[in-house]
């Protein structure tokens, strides 16, 4: 693997996941109580021994370069790294990333001077596990010039996706951009090929690109340099080539999702304390994530009641109840307080005991989540500051709302309280 270039595309503004994308890039956004988004896929190179990385973003990166920084540094007797590409503009070129094939031909003056083969690019917003030789494997015996990963999908999903036809040699011979009715019906194949059986082939007759190729090296920079008009690798780059290349396709059949909404980011991470099995697992030896060492002490958790939840470290609870939830670092909920179906981000700093009281005894609201309060099927962004007896249950059942000055959004139903906000003693929402 030595002969491979990770590129991971940061993503744009990320307006479906705002407001969790208002302060940090999509990448950056934390995930399961103490990872961040871009661990996935840093991880999944890390573990299929792919060392040169490169990251690719243009929105809100401060964080997103400050995490990287501190959590892969690897040692000095290797090649590896895990850097940052911001867009810039240059006399060249003085747009922004246009797209995701556009972000990638901005800066491929860099890329083409690294000695290697093949060019991997990936998404930095999906939630899977991939040993990415075995994808690099099958690219090379195919002798391929691109190859997609893709899953097979049922009638459900499939109308959400770019979706593919193949020939008998895994060959893809057709693309559809996310169609519906008489062309969804169209692009029906039989999965077999790809190795499912008969059963699984019959629910999932539709193959669905992951947004996740293998490039032959000068394939890619031949491609890019000769179509400057087009500017995204699913919707024109890789269809176009499929005309003349080998395009192949790559089944993964596993579990993936892609987090690009607030409801598919609520739900991932709650589906993570499923029992006994989830659908995704960060307790993996073999292949762990890795993210950010914090060196912060045990959660402590005095006389509470926690079901079917996760916990993350440094947090600290006092007689309360927490169902069906996520918990991030240095969580702090207070005595009385309920906690359902929530994904608590947690707090970047501790509050010193001496603020904490003083904010206490001046009526001031804490970092965390005070007493006697109901939180019920919301996303709590970081060093939020939830005051008493504070009921966050969307109780008039409201799908959409923009409530900026009062701290907090709903989507889909679930409300979404920003980061550093402030709810006062005894709001309703």
């Amino acid at each position: 693997m030595k002969k491979v270039l990770a590129i991971i595309l940061g993503g744009g503004a990320g307006t479906r996941l705002y407001p969790l994308t208002k302060l940090r890039a999509k990448p950056a956004v934390p995930v399961a109580g103490k990872y961040r988004l871009i661990d996935i896929p840093v991880s999944n190179c890390i573990n299929s021994e792919i060392f040169k990385i490169y990251v690719l973003t243009q929105f809100n990166s401060a964080s997103l370069n400050r995490h990287i920084a501190r959590a892969y540094n690897f040692s000095g007797f290797s090649d590896g790294f895990v850097e940052v590409l911001a867009a810039q503009q240059t006399p060249e070129n003085p747009n922004w990333f246009q797209g995701t094939a556009d972000a990638v031909r901005q800066y491929i003056w860099m890329l083409q001077d690294w000695d290697v083969e093949e060019f991997l690019i990936l998404s930095g917003d999906h939630l899977y596990r991939m040993d990415y030789r075995q994808f690099i494997q099958r690219h090379r015996d195919t002798n391929a010039d691109i190859t997609l990963s893709v899953i097979p999908m049922d009638d459900r999903r499939a109308s959400d996706f770019g979706l593919m036809k193949i020939n008998e040699s895994g060959r893809v011979i057709d693309f559809s951009e996310k169609p519906k009715g008489e062309a969804l019906a169209q692009m029906r194949v039989d999965t077999t090929i790809l190795g499912l059986t008969k059963e699984q082939a019959a629910l999932q007759p539709y193959i669905a690109s992951m947004g996740i190729y293998v490039f032959k090296k000068d394939v890619l920079i031949k491609l890019l340099k000769q179509s400057l008009e087009q500017t995204d690798f699913g919707k024109e780059i890789i269809p176009e080539a499929a005309k003349d290349h080998n395009v192949q396709a790559f089944l993964f059949d596993d579990y993936w999702e892609d987090i690009g909404t607030i409801e598919s980011f609520y739900e991932a991470n709650l589906a993570l304390t499923k029992q006994p099995l989830p659908p995704f697992s960060f307790h993996d030896e073999a292949a762990p994530i890795y993210t950010r060492a914090r060196y912060l002490p045990p959660s402590k958790l005095l006389n509470c009641q926690i079901t079917e939840s996760m916990i993350g470290d440094g947090c600290i609870l006092k007689d309360c109840r927490i169902q069906h939830s996520v918990l991030g670092v240095r969580s702090r909920i207070e005595s009385g307080s309920v906690i359902e179906e929530t994904l608590i981000m947690g707090a970047d700093y501790y509050q010193p005991s001496v603020e904490r009281q003083c904010n206490l005894e001046e009526n001031d609201i804490p970092v965390g989540i005070g007493t006697d309060t109901i939180i019920r099927r919301a996303i709590i962004d970081k060093n939020a500051r939830i005051g008493h007896n504070v009921k966050i249950i969307n109780k008039d059942n409201i799908q959409e709302a923009e409530r900026e000055k009062q701290g907090f959004y709903i989507r889909s139903g679930i409300v979404v309280v920003l980061k550093n906000a402030t709810i006062p003693n005894g709001t309703i929402i």
